[in-house]
C-alpha cells in the first residue's frame, strides 16, 4: 500500500540502520556478507544538520551507533572475489557447482552496486550539507544502456574486477553480455539524456535525473518474413540491480474530475513509486542519479469485488494504473491512446515535481522566491512540458501564491530543449483531451495563452506602428498584460468566426497572423473548429531559456547549444582498442574528459605507420561486428568490403528508402557486369538498424524493403561478396556498441531543414568513420571540425526545400536510374510488387503524393556522392587519413562540453566536488 508523502516528514535516502556493535560480535566467524552491516541509503534531503536533527527526533528516527565498524566493501583482488562469491551465495541464492552466466552476472553486479552505492551515499550527504542548487532532468527518455561496465570503468574498478572475474573464469566481456539493456527509451533523445547525465557526474555538478520506470519499453522488434514484429520487451524479468526501490517515497498523481472556485477535485488517483538509479561520474567521487516512478494503484486489489464473483473489477484500478507506466510511447491513434500518453507524461512530471519541491521544503527553505536559486528543470524536448502548467497550479493551489508570484518563479526555473524541426513531433495535444483529463491545467494554460496574446497584440502593434503601418479595421486590441479574466475555449471560438467572417481574399492582418502563428491554443489545420495547445509553445512561453522560432518575439530566451555524446561509452568501452591507440598517441588518457585533446591526432593523420595501426584497429572492429552480424542473421558478410552503416528510426525523413533505392541500384549494374568489371567493384556490406512506430505503416513498408532486397542479393551467385544487404533487428544501445567501432562509412542523409541536430553522427566520428551525408543538422558542424571536403556532401540546401516542395508536382527530370530502380520494385524482383506500390507512389506518383523529404529531387546527386566514396575507399591510405582527421575532429561533440555550457549560461549550477574522505 503506497501512501502520499508528508513533505514536511524526514524520510529516505539518509536514514539509516546499522548494527550495534554487540550484534556485530554475534556474527564473527559466520559466512555473512558484507552488505549486512551498511547502512540502508537515504533520500537526499538536503538539511542542515540542525534542522535533520529536530525532523529525525519528530519522525523517531534513529542516528544507529556506526563507530568501530568496518562495513565498507574492500577493493583487493581477493576481497572483491569473496564478496562475489558472498553475494552469489546469500544474495542471488546460486549454487556455486552450477552458476548461469546471468547469475555471474548478477552476483558481479551487486558487488558493484555496493560500492556504488557507498559513493552516492556520500555524495547526497556532501551535497546535504552544502545545499547547492541543483539541476533536474526532465525527460521521457532516459537510453541507458548496460550498466556494469560503464559502472566499473567510471568507478575505476576495472582492474580489481577484472582480475576477479578472471580468477572466477569469466571475463568481463562475457559478463557484459549477460545484462539486459534497459528498456527506458527508444532513439537519441534518451540517449542524449544517457549522455548527459554522464556528463553532469562527471564534472561534479548536483544534478537528478527523472522519468518512468517503463515495464515494457517499447517493444521488442524482430522479424517475421522480412516483417517487422513487435514484442513486450520484458526487461525487468530477471530484476536489476541497478535500481534501488524507495517504497517509503511516493507521490499522488491525480486525473479528470472537476475544478471548483480553483480547486481541483480529481476523478482518478495514482501512486508514484519511486526508484533511484545512481549515476557514478568518471574519475571523480562524485555520483548522481536518475529517480525513475512506476505508476501503482492507490488500492492494489478490492476484495470486496473479487468476493462477489467480479474478478476483473476487482483489479481494474491496478490494470489502469499500471498502464500508465506499462510502454513508452503507446500508440495514440486512438482516443484512450492520447489520453493514455498524456496521462503518462503528466504523471512523471507531476510526480518529480511534488519530489523536487518536497525536499526544497525539507532543507528548511520557506520562502517559495528562492526556488529558483535552489532548483532547475530542463525539460527535454516537448513530452515534459505540462510542468509548466503542474508547476503553477502547485504554487498556486498547494502553497498559497497568486498568479504573478508564481508565474516569476516558473519562469526562472523552468528551462527547455527542442530537438526537432520536424511539426508532428512537436506535440499539439487536443483542448478537449487536455480539458477532461487535466481540467485544472486547462485552465491555467488557457490564462497563460490569454495573457501571451495580449503580450503578443501590444508588441506586433508597435512594431506596426514603428514600420509606419496601419493595421486593418478590425484588428484585435490588446488588454491589459496582466489582465486576470480567463479566456475561455468558448470566448475564443467565438473570436474565430467573427475573423473568418472577413473576406477569404483579404490578407491577414499583423496582429490575427501573429497570434494564429504563435498562440499557445490554435486550430487545428486539418480539423476545422478543432483546438489544439501547442506545448512547445507553451514551453517557449513559460522558460527562462529555449531554442526555435520565436526567437524574434522573445530574443533574450534564446540560446543554441551543440549536442554531445560522452566519450567515455562512446569511444574509451565500446573500442578499446582505438582508445589505447589514442593514449599512446597522445602521451596521456586525458583526452576521456578533455576530449579536445584529441586534435593532436591531427598531426599524425599523415603517419605511414601510424596510419598503419589505425588500420589494424578498424579491421579487428570490422571482425567483431562480422562475427556479431552471423550470430544474429546467419548471414556471413566479408571483412575486406566497405562497411556501410545506417542505424536509427525508421522514418521517412531519415530516407532509409533512399539508400535502399542506391543499393538496388548498386545490385542492378552488378548483374549486368562482366567479370572482368567486377574486379573493379569496391565490396560493401551495407547494414540497417532500427525500430519503425507501431502505426507507422509507411515506415514498416520501409523495413520489408530492406529484407526483400537482402533476401535476394544476398543469394544472389552473380553477386556474391560484391555486397550484402544486412537489417539487425531490435537494435539499441549495445548493439551500436558493436556497430559503431567496426563502421567505416555512416548515412546522415536526412532531407535538408529536417534533423535540429542529431548525435549518432558524432559516435561515428569519435571512431574515425566517414560520413555521407546532407548538409542538416550536426553535419554542419561535424563538416566545420573535420573539414567538409573530407564528407560525402550531396543534397540540396535547406533554405531551397519549401521552393522545391511547391514545384515537385512539375518535377520531371528524373534520373535514369531512378526510372530503372522503379521499375524494379513495382515488376516484382525483390517480391511483392502490390505491397510496395505505396512507398513507390509516396516518392514516384505526384498523384497520389508529394514526395514531402524529396527523395527524387535527391537521388542523382546522393548516386554521385556514392560512387565518390568507392573512389576514396579505393585508396586506403587517404580513407585512412580521413578517418584520423574524423577522430582528430570530434572533441567538440563532448557531453562534457555541452554540459558546462548549459550549467554556465542556463542553470546557473557550478560543480560540488565531493571530497575522497
Amino acid at each position: 500500500m503506497y501512501t502520499q508523502r508528508i513533505p514536511t516528514q524526514c524520510s529516505g535516502l539518509f536514514s539509516s540502520r546499522v548494527l550495534p556493535p554487540s550484534v556485530s560480535r554475534s556474527l564473527v566467524g559466520r559466512s555473512i556478507a558484507p552488505q549486512t552491516l551498511r547502512p540502508a541509503c537515504r533520500r537526499s534531503t538536503l538539511k542542515t544538520y540542525a534542522v535533520l536533527e529536530k525532523l529525525e527526533k519528530k519522525s523517531g528516527k534513529r542516528d544507529l551507533p556506526t563507530k568501530g565498524l568496518d562495513y565498507k566493501p574492500k577493493d583487493s583482488d581477493n576481497a572483491v572475489q569473496t564478496d562475489i562469491l558472498k553475494k552469489l551465495a546469500y544474495v542471488v541464492g546460486a549454487d556455486a557447482h552450477a552458476v548461469s552466466d546471468r547469475q555471474a552476472y548478477q552476483g558481479v553486479a551487486f558487488s558493484v552496486r555496493e560500492r556504488l552505492i557507498e559513493r552516492f551515499n556520500k555524495t547526497q550527504e556532501h551535497w546535504r550539507q552544502k545545499d547547492p542548487k541543483f539541476i533536474y532532468y526532465l525527460s521521457a527518455e532516459f537510453l541507458m544502456g548496460r550498466s556494469l561496465l560503464n559502472t566499473v570503468m567510471n568507478l575505476g574498478l576495472e582492474e580489481e574486477y577484472g582480475q576477479a572475474v578472471k580468477q572466477l573464469g569469466y571475463s568481463l566481456e562475457e559478463l557484459v553480455d549477460a545484462e539486459q539493456n534497459a528498456a527506458l527509451g527508444n532513439g537519441g533523445l534518451g540517449r542524449l539524456a544517457a549522455c548527459f547525465l554522464d556528463s553532469i557526474a562527471t564534472l561534479d555538478l548536483p544534478g537528478w535525473g527523472y522519468g518512468i520506470r517503463y515495464k515494457y519499453g517499447m517493444f521488442r522488434q524482430g522479424l517475421d518474413k522480412g516483417f517487422q514484429k513487435e514484442m513486450p520487451d520484458i526487461w525487468l524479468q530477471n530484476g536489476n540491480p541497478w535500481e534501488i526501490a524507495r517504497p517509503n517515497i511516493s507521490y499522488r498523481v491525480g486525473f479528470y474530475g472537476t475544478v471548483d472556485n480553483f480547486k481541483w477535485t480529481p476523478e482518478e488517483e495514482v501512486i508514484a513509486a519511486c526508484y533511484d538509479n545512481p549515476i557514478p561520474g568518471y574519475g571523480t567521487n562524485t555520483v548522481g542519479n536518475l529517480r525513475l516512478w512506476e505508476s501503482k494503484p492507490v488500492n492494489e486489489f478490492k476484495l470486496d469485488e473479487f468476493n462477489e464473483g467480479h474478478y476483473v473489477e476487482a483489479v481494474d484500478e491496478k490494470r489502469k494504473a499500471e498502464d500508465i507506466s506499462s510502454v513508452l510511447y503507446p500508440n495514440d491513434a486512438t482516443e484512450y491512446g492520447k489520453e493514455l500518453r498524456l496521462k503518462q507524461q503528466f504523471f512523471f512530471v507531476s510526480a518529480s515535481i511534488q519530489d523536487v519541491m518536497a525536499r526544497y521544503k525539507e532543507t528548511g527553505h520557506k520562502n517559495w522566491k528562492d526556488f529558483p536559486s535552489k532548483a532547475c528543470f530542463q525539460m527535454n524536448d516537448t513530452h515534459p512540458t505540462i510542468a509548466v502548467a503542474e508547476l503553477m497550479r502547485l504554487l498556486i493551489d498547494q502553497e498559497g501564491l497568486d498568479w504573478e508570484e508564481a508565474w516569476s518563479i516558473t519562469t526562472q526555473t523552468l528551462a527547455f530543449t527542442n530537438h526537432t524541426v520536424m511539426p508532428e513531433a512537436l506535440e499539439k495535444w487536443p483542448v478537449k483531451v487536455m480539458g477532461k483529463l487535466l481540467p485544472r491545467h486547462m485552465e491555467i494554460i488557457d490564462k497563460i495563452d490569454s495573457i501571451w496574446k495580449d503580450s503578443l497584440k501590444e508588441k506586433v502593434l508597435a512594431q506596426v506602428e514603428k514600420e509606419g503601418k496601419k493595421p486593418k479595421a478590425g484588428a484585435a486590441k490588446p488588454k491589459a498584460v496582466a489582465a486576470e479574466a480567463t479566456k475561455t475555449a468558448e470566448k475564443a471560438e467565438t473570436a474565430d468566426k467573427a475573423t473568418e467572417a472577413e473576406e477569404e481574399e483579404e490578407e491577414e492582418d499583423p496582429v490575427t497572423k501573429a497570434l494564429n502563428k504563435y498562440g499557445i491554443i490554435c486550430e487545428n489545420p486539418w480539423a476545422k473548429g478543432v483546438k489544439l495547445v501547442n506545448m512547445a509553445y507553451l514551453a517557449v512561453v513559460g522558460s527562462k531559456a529555449v531554442n526555435g522560432d520565436f526567437y524574434d518575439l522573445t530574443p533574450e530566451k534564446f540560446q543554441n547549444k551543440t549536442n554531445g555524446v560522452t566519450p567515455r561509452r562512446w569511444l574509451a568501452y565500446c573500442n578499446p582498442e582505438l582508445a589505447s591507440l589514442i593514449t599512446e598517441t597522445l602521451g596521456s588518457d586525458k583526452w576521456i574528459t578533455e576530449a579536445y585533446l584529441l586534435e593532436g591526432l591531427r598531426k599524425h593523420a599523415d603517419d605511414k605507420k601510424f596510419q598503419a595501426k589505425w588500420k589494424d584497429v578498424k579491421l579487428a572492429k570490422k571482425e567483431k561486428l562480422a562475427g556479431k552480424i552471423k550470430e544474429i542473421t546467419g548471414i556471413e558478410v566479408p571483412t575486406k568490403a566497405l562497411y556501410d552503416i545506417q542505424i536509427k528510426r525508421i522514418h521517412e525523413y531519415k530516407r532509409q528508402h533512399l539508400n535502399m533505392f542506391s543499393v538496388i541500384s548498386r545490385y542492378l549494374d552488378i548483374k549486368k557486369m562482366s567479370k572482368e568489371q567486377k574486379k573493379e567493384v569496391v565490396p560493401r556490406v551495407v547494414v540497417f538498424g532500427g525500430k519503425a512506430a507501431s502505426a507507422y505503416y509507411m515506415a514498416k513498408k520501409m523495413i520489408k524493403l530492406i529484407t526483400a532486397v537482402g533476401a535476394v542479393v544476398n543469394n544472389d551467385p552473380d553477386v556474391g561478396d560484391l555486397l550484402k544487404v544486412v537489417f539487425l533487428p531490435d537494435y539499441n544501445v549495445s548493439l551500436a556498441e558493436f556497430i559503431i567501432p567496426g563502421a567505416e562509412l555512416s548515412q546522415h542523409i536526412s532531407t535538408a531543414g529536417t534533423e535540429a541536430s542529431g548525435t549518432s553522427n558524432m559516435k561515428f566520428q569519435m571512431n574515425g568513420c566517414l560520413i555521407i551525408g546532407t548538409m542538416d543538422g550536426a553535419n554542419v558542424e561535424i563538416a566545420e571540425e573535420t573539414g567538409k571536403e573530407n564528407l560525402f556532401v550531396f543534397g540540396v540546401d535547406a533554405e531551397d526545400v519549401p521552393r522545391l516542395r511547391e514545384e515537385r508536382k512539375d518535377f520531371k527530370d528524373y534520373d535514369p536510374r531512378w526510372v530503372t530502380v522503379m521499375k524494379a520494385i513495382t515488376d516484382g524482383t525483390f517480391g511483392d510488387a502490390e505491397y510496395f506500390q505505396d512507398l513507390v507512389d509516396n516518392v514516384n506518383d505526384m498523384t497520389k503524393s508529394n514526395d514531402w523529404f524529396l527523395v527524387a529531387n535527391d537521388f542523382a546527386s546522393y548516386m554521385e556522392a556514392q560512387k565518390e566514396v568507392d573512389q576514396v575507399y579505393a585508396n586506403q591510405d587517404e580513407w585512412t587519413r580521413r578517418s584520423i582527421l574524423y577522430t582528430a575532429g570530434s572533441g567538440k561533440f563532448s557531453s562534457d562540453r555541452t554540459i558546462y555550457e548549459y550549467a554556465k549560461d542556463i542553470w546557473d549550477v557550478k560543480p560540488v566536488p565531493v571530497p575522497s574522505s
